[in-house]
């Protein structure tokens, strides 16, 4: 069987979907439901039916076109990723999987090959938090991981509830019947960018997944008491500030201290009230990241987190409200999947190595319902989320490749 993808019909597809944006080129700027994300869904469903496949919508957004195979009553095999993007992003993020994967339909498709389990290509909705604060809404949804009752109370940033925007969009139906079946999928394999520099360092064109870090985010309000900046004395002073300062330091020191190279933790938000330079700050709010591939090493770091909070907020006279936004576990990649990913780098020649994922994908939650894995290529220097993201030709024909020849090896 062989494998040719048409790399100049693919890079000419990604250009394509890069110009459904907000921002100017290079940046892309997709929000999920935002006209030019509404656009680009119905320039992708064109693809999808001129390659001669099946396409239906469900109630959140989340878009599937599948390949019939020989037996369709068997569980399909599914690939697929995301094509919203937050602002000022690049153009490789997620689209690479989807249009990635819609080539390797393709080119098994050319090839001559039939399946047997149907092949089925998923776009999912937000995997970006930036409308609705929560990362991976379609494929948490999928999973049953984020239920109806939760998703409604999603507001975005103007107050509309995800229903009310998903009704606006089109999107009709009940978000009830959104949830997948756990045996519905017979395995699932996201290709996918780094987002990191290893392979490129390396050298290494390929890299198999064997896990998926886990986020928890935190937040902390903390209230002290403000006052004029030349008017109360250091001694006399509760400020909010220098006790969040303490507190981002401690959640540095957590991730260090478990001395492992897979704890990372980060104080991403710091908002200062009244924000200004004569005031001394008397609220500040900070929210923070923390992720690990190991459950109970991750839930320690929150725990020393929460601890230092308590800590600081007696020291400096502060009080010190620890709110968890959401902490979901980790995943690991099915051997089922590592297995057929690593036949088919040997099967083409093409060099790879295990490793983890610290950035995390709609795989950790379709890992809940379905033997799951992930498949890495090469970005420049590391880079994602920024105009300049970039990902080399020749690497993406090879993922596609790799990731046709897996496709075709778990759908006979």
């Amino acid at each position: 069987m062989q494998i040719t993808p048409d790399l100049s019909r693919l890079l000419n597809e990604l250009e394509t979907l890069a110009s459904f944006s907000d921002a100017p080129a290079p940046a892309v700027t997709r929000v999920v439901f935002s006209a030019q994300d509404l656009a680009a869904r119905t320039y992708l469903r064109k693809l999808f039916s001129e390659a001669a496949l099946e396409v239906r919508t469900d109630a959140v957004g989340n878009t599937f076109a599948r390949w019939v195979g020989a037996d369709p009553a068997l569980p399909p095999v599914a690939t697929g990723s995301h094509t919203d993007a937050v602002p000022h992003a690049g153009r490789y993020d997620g689209t690479v999987g989807v249009l990635g994967g819609l080539e390797a339909i393709r080119a098994l498709q050319r090839s001559g090959f039939r399946p047997r389990r149907s092949i089925e290509l998923l776009v999912f909705t937000s995997e970006e938090p930036t409308r609705f604060g929560i990362g991976c809404l379609g494929s948490r949804m999928l999973s049953g991981t984020l239920s109806p009752e939760s998703a409604r109370q999603l507001r975005d940033g103007d107050g509309k509830s995800l229903e009310e925007i998903l009704r606006q969009a089109g999107f009709d139906g009940s978000l009830e019947n959104v949830r997948l079946a756990k045996d519905y999928y017979h395995a699932f394999v996201e290709l996918h960018i780094e987002q990191g520099p290893l392979l490129e360092l390396k050298g290494i064109p390929v890299g198999i997944v064997t896990a998926i870090a886990a986020p928890a985010a935190l937040r902390v309000t903390i209230e002290g008491a403000g006052g004029h900046a030349g008017a109360v004395l250091m001694p006399d002073r509760r400020d909010a500030f220098l006790a969040a300062a303490e507190i981002a330091l401690a959640v540095e020191s957590a991730a260090k201290g478990t001395r492992s190279g897979d704890s990372v933790a980060t104080t991403g938000v710091c908002k200062v009230f009244p924000g200004a330079v004569n005031s001394i700050p008397s609220r500040v709010v900070l929210e923070i990241d923390v992720r690990d591939i190991d459950l109970a090493r991750r839930d320690g770091m929150l725990s020393a987190i929460r601890a230092a909070c308590e800590t600081v907020a007696a020291k400096r006279q502060v009080r010190a409200e620890v709110e968890l936004i959401n902490a979901d576990a980790p995943a690991q990649a099915s051997p089922l999947i590592t297995k057929a990913l690593s036949a088919s780098c040997r099967t083409l020649g093409i060099e790879f190595m295990p490793m983890v994922s610290r950035a995390y994908h709609d795989s950790l939650f379709l890992s809940r319902i379905a033997p799951a894995g992930m498949l890495f290529i090469p970005c420049r220097n590391g880079v994602s989320h920024r105009p300049d993201e970039y990902a080399a030709p020749e690497d993406i024909k090879r993922g596609v490749q790799v990731l046709a020849v897996a496709l075709a090896q778990l759908a006979e």
